[in-house]
């Protein structure tokens, strides 16, 4: 999330309004809300967990902010994250695409987009919800592990292990164990808070 070396020793940083947050929230307002209002919370709404499966995949490589700035963007050239019709795009929607400024301009990626869709479709089909399917890799109820510094939060887990060959079995791409338990984490399959995090007692838990 930093380059600074000092990275993985930091805790809680304390902003303006008074309120100690995780030090990966940083300063820039987008990503605090992000942190605040998102990150950790359990969803189950299928086109959103398909979208945070296809942006956590975008980011590989880059920074989460970079692709949270451009979300919007990206939710205009894909139709909202509407598998349906991101399952049906042709070779001259795929040029398009990666002509678009808004968005990460990376074939490989724009193409698993796309394979991703029609992965989950399948997935959809066959299980009868998406979220009854990926909420399978998770504990019953979201693990909570109050972490005090960076360096200890894991970046994969055997249940992402697992998440990880069974998507790629499916026909999904850019789902590495690292990318998954990132998407666990965003989804709220894991509550990885530092504790003493604002967020943590904002929501109780």
């Amino acid at each position: 999330m930093a380059a600074d070396k000092d990275w993985k020793s930091r805790t809680l940083v304390r902003h303006e309004d008074g309120k100690y947050r995780c030090a990966w929230a940083g300063t820039d307002p987008l990503m605090i809300h992000y942190h605040d209002s998102e990150w950790g919370v359990p969803l189950h709404n299928d086109r959103r967990l398909f979208e945070m499966i296809c942006l956590e995949g975008a980011q590989a490589g880059l920074s989460w902010i970079t692709i949270l700035r451009k979300r919007d963007a990206y939710r205009r050239a894909f139709d909202n994250f509407d598998a349906e019709k991101i399952a049906r795009y042709r070779p001259a929607r795929v040029e398009k695409l990666l002509r678009d400024p808004g968005i990460v301009r990376n074939r490989l990626k724009v193409l698993a987009f796309i394979g991703n869709a029609q992965a989950f479709l399948d997935v959809r089909e066959r299980e009868g919800s998406f979220d009854r399917y990926i909420w399978s890799f998770a504990p019953t109820r979201p693990r909570r592990r109050r972490f005090k510094r960076m360096g200890e939060l894991p970046t994969s887990t055997p249940e992402s292990d697992a998440m990880s060959k069974a998507l790629s079995k499916r026909g999904f791409r850019f789902v590495g164990t690292t990318i998954c338990y990132a998407f666990m984490q965003a989804v709220g399959m894991v509550d990885d808070h530092l504790g003493g995090c604002h967020s943590i007692k904002a929501r109780g838990t």
